[in-house]
């Protein structure tokens, strides 16, 4: 039987995010995943301690928003800069019962024009350290696959 959480995205944002001062306070490394092929990598991929080859390794903050790691994945990969290029977020998380790991979408920027997205932070999806980020990133000339993943994920 499948759960899902009844928290709304609008509820999560809601929450009081603490202001972090970046002057004291400590980045964490994010890894993140990307993938040019419009879809998220396999849940299977990071399974017994493997994980994509594609990695990128970001230095930042819990209060990060969406469009300022479009912008960073961006400098690394000119080809993503053209304006229309769909960016899909995944948080990829442990789940212990499973002893895998699971996906849970999260939102989604594109370059070159504003979305509700843009300024969703990883600590407002429940990010915790030590989790991955997914990054399906699809060309402009390309319609971003619909995912039936869309809302399941990480209880709250």
């Amino acid at each position: 039987m499948a759960l899902e959480s009844r928290v709304t995205q609008e509820e999560i944002r809601k929450v009081a995010e603490k202001p972090i001062d970046r002057e004291k306070t400590c980045p964490l490394l994010l890894r993140v995943f990307t993938s040019n092929t419009g879809r998220h990598h396999r849940v299977d991929e990071f399974a017994r301690g493997q994980v994509p080859s594609s990695e990128l390794q970001i230095y930042t903050w819990m209060d990060a928003s969406l469009k300022e790691l479009t912008s960073l994945v961006k400098e690394v990969y000119p080809e993503s800069r053209k304006k229309g290029t769909h960016f899909g977020f995944a948080i990829v998380y442990p789940d212990p019962q499973r002893n895998g790991y699971r996906v849970k979408d999260i939102g989604n920027t594109v370059s070159g024009r504003k979305g509700e997205n843009d300024s969703m932070t990883l600590q407002s999806q429940r990010f915790q350290i030590g989790d991955y980020l997914d990054i399906a990133i699809t060309p402009p000339n390309r319609a971003p696959p619909q995912n039936p993943r869309m809302g399941m994920g990480r209880p709250f």
